[in-house]
């Protein structure tokens, strides 16, 4: 469903209105002073999260966001308060960012609705998080219907704001199924607010398990409702997720590229401490460590699992990476990517899927074939999609930037082979050939793609290694040294108008890569254990170029191009393994009683969590499957919904092998 914006209307004396609901967002009063009465001060805030380490917030309808600046304001502003603030908002029709400028431009809390209108995401459908205060306090933002999104949230709620527009005129979002997803969320004793005291509302609240009453209302309202979460019987089958306990706040990460080195800022972000082991002598040397990878979302016309988590991990990376731009090694360009299709039936059905999901152009645009060559700087083939904040980065450079961000939270164990991993006396050890144990932690996280597997001693996580060589190309070069350089790669004469401004994907692709050269391919070679670079993979990127580009067609000689080969890990149905493992050997044994079971069910060998099988998508994973795990570990609202997190879960397989099975 496309998010449409709610269109900014005041009334005369300055009270925002909507018109769709013909009902004001907040009173006349003034949207801090009733967020701080209602809200704040219905929930027993803020005693209630002092001293606490995470305390969980869940908002039905954000509006203009006037009740998480003041809640923000009010973390602020308390000494006793808790470390980690999360802020989880529903809303089917979102300010744009100008708009919210607009509204809080004179206000009080200016100067923290600046720093929200900076971190505004795209208005696109699902989960936006976003992070102020250092990471301290989190917004996931979840755009969208009600009744589609509040079932899809997992987390644990200490408190409740339930700030929907009256129930006359919003009744979907005051009905038994809110309460109830409510009620699924709600810790015990978590408490709730709310300006309305309609008698549909109280009775509906006090069947879901919430003990609610009347209190002193705001302004020129008589009465509000509070409540507590007290139910006198059970109301759920499964319970929101908690942390993972552990003696000590200490992982071991094995694998330094895209994954393990998100892993390793996202943890230490969080206060863990990291013990990163790696194989080669430095960071991103295996599939992580091509010169440049290209980043975009995936788009399907069904909006399917795949693009969601693909678009999640897009603007969640994004974000984080603009957290990291001030470290100077990274390396990265987020000015515009071209998606080529690869002939006119499939540029038409590509202008018709943008028609049909009306994605906003600050996400993506169709292009035609002359406004793409202009874009890309270079005479394409066919038209396309333009991702505005797609582009490229060096990969070597980002994960030397996360670690740095890590500091002092990270002991590297570089050049160090795994042989086997075990689990004893509460530990997972990491050991090498000789059986010695390199360093033990509570916790272990498998980042190293093709091996993770083989070391978790996982039966059904069915991968594929695929090689990919990449080659570069040559470019026009400034001086005449450079040009005789080039004219010895070559076969004709370059194309003297190539000045490739931003990355061009489609049958392959085409990135910048230095002032005097370009990158392209990659092949796909299912199985294919070469590490050098073949003159076969080389004329099949030269192939795919031709395509994109038919203006360089036979400019390249593929015996003097100079490649780069890496080995991607792919799974069988194409997504990541993200999360828990599974105790595989337990579910096997008691394979009956799982056979009906879901994920949640399924029996997860202790401290061992998974982020592998990346594929060609590891920008886009590694960043979100980062913060997925955190959020596990510390028992944190997630940062996707309940369906994308099944659908990475690492015991998918192990389920469907069960029913099949059966």
């Amino acid at each position: 469903m496309p998010i449409i914006p709610a269109p900014l209307t005041l009334l005369e004396d300055g009270t925002p209105y909507s018109t769709a609901f013909s009902d004001i967002y907040h009173s006349a009063a003034g949207g801090l002073a009733q967020a701080q009465h209602v809200f704040i001060a219905g929930n027993a805030l803020p005693a209630r999260w002092a001293e606490q380490q995470i305390f969980s917030i869940v908002e039905t309808g954000f509006g203009t966001g006037a009740n998480f600046l003041a809640t923000w304001a009010a973390w602020r502003d308390d000494p006793a308060r808790c470390a980690r603030l999360h802020f989880v908002s529903i809303e089917k029709h979102p300010f744009t960012r100008e708009d919210l400028h607009t509204l809080y431009q004179r206000s009080m809390l200016a100067p923290l609705a600046k720093q929200l209108c900076e971190a505004w995401p795209i208005l696109t459908a699902g989960l936006h998080r976003l992070e102020f205060e250092g990471g301290r306090v989190t917004l996931t933002l979840a755009l969208g219907d009600i009744r589609d999104l509040l079932p899809q949230l997992w987390l644990r709620a200490d408190a409740f704001y339930l700030d929907g527009f009256t129930p006359a005129k919003n009744p979907e979002m005051w009905n038994t199924s809110i309460f109830k997803a409510l009620a699924r969320l709600a810790t015990q004793n978590a408490t709730l607010a709310t300006y309305t005291t309609a008698g549909a509302v109280l009775q509906g609240l006090a069947a879901a398990g919430f003990e609610v009453h009347k209190a002193q209302g705001f302004w020129m309202k008589r009465k509000m409702l509070i409540g507590r979460f007290t139910p006198r019987w059970r109301v759920r089958r499964h319970e929101p997720p908690t942390a993972y306990a552990v003696p000590e706040r200490h992982a071991l990460v094995i694998g330094a590229g895209f994954a393990g080195c998100a892993l390793t800022e996202r943890l230490a972000a969080r206060g863990w401490h990291i013990s990163l082991i790696e194989q080669g002598k430095t960071c991103a040397t295996g599939a992580s460590g091509n010169p440049v990878s290209v980043f975009h979302p995936f788009i399907s016309r069904d909006d399917n699992t795949a693009a969601r988590a693909s678009r999640a991990g897009f603007l969640y990376a994004l974000q984080r990476w603009q957290a990291l731009s001030h470290i100077e090694r990274f390396i990265w360009r987020a000015t515009g990517l071209v998606q080529m299709a690869p002939d006119q039936a499939a540029f038409d059905a590509m202008r018709a899927t943008l028609e049909h999901l009306a994605y906003p152009k600050e996400m993506v645009s169709s292009v035609t074939r002359a406004e793409a060559s202009a874009l890309a700087g270079l005479e394409l083939a066919q038209g396309g999609w333009y991702f505005p904040k797609g582009g490229w980065l060096n990969p070597a450079s980002l994960c030397q930037a996360q670690l740095i961000a890590a500091d002092t939270a990270v002991t590297r164990y570089f050049g160090k082979p795994i042989k086997q991993l075990v689990y004893r006396e509460n530990l997972w050890h990491a050991l090498d050939e000789t059986g010695r144990s390199i360093v033990a932690a509570p916790v272990a996280i498998l980042a190293n793609a093709n091996d993770a597997a083989r070391l978790a001693g996982l039966r059904y996580a069915p991968t594929h290694c695929i090689r990919g060589q990449l080659s570069v190309l040559p470019t026009p070069a400034s001086n005449a040294s450079e040009t005789a350089d080039v004219a010895a790669a070559t076969t004709a004469i370059f194309p003297p108008s190539t000045n490739l401004h931003l990355p061009v994907t489609g049958n392959g692709y085409l990135a910048p890569l230095t002032s005097s050269s370009m990158l392209t391919g990659a092949s796909y070679d299912v199985d294919d254990p070469n590490p050098t670079p073949s003159i076969e993979s080389h004329q099949h990127n030269l192939n795919q170029l031709a395509r994109l580009a038919p203006s360089l067609a036979g400019c390249f000689n593929p015996y003097k191009l100079a490649g780069h080969v890496a080995f991607r890990c792919v799974a069988s149905d194409r997504m990541p393994f993200i999360g828990a493992l599974a105790d595989e050997a337990t579910t096997q044994r008691h394979a009956a009683q799982f056979i009906s079971a879901h994920l949640p069910d399924m029996p997860r060998a202790p401290g061992l969590f998974g982020a592998f099988a990346y594929g060609s998508r590891g920008l886009l994973w590694a960043t979100l499957g980062a913060e997925l795990i955190a959020s596990q570990l510390d028992g944190e609202p997630m940062p996707i919904e309940r369906s994308l997190i099944d659908a990475l879960d690492p015991a998918r397989f192990l389920l469907r092998s069960l029913r099949k099975q059966s």
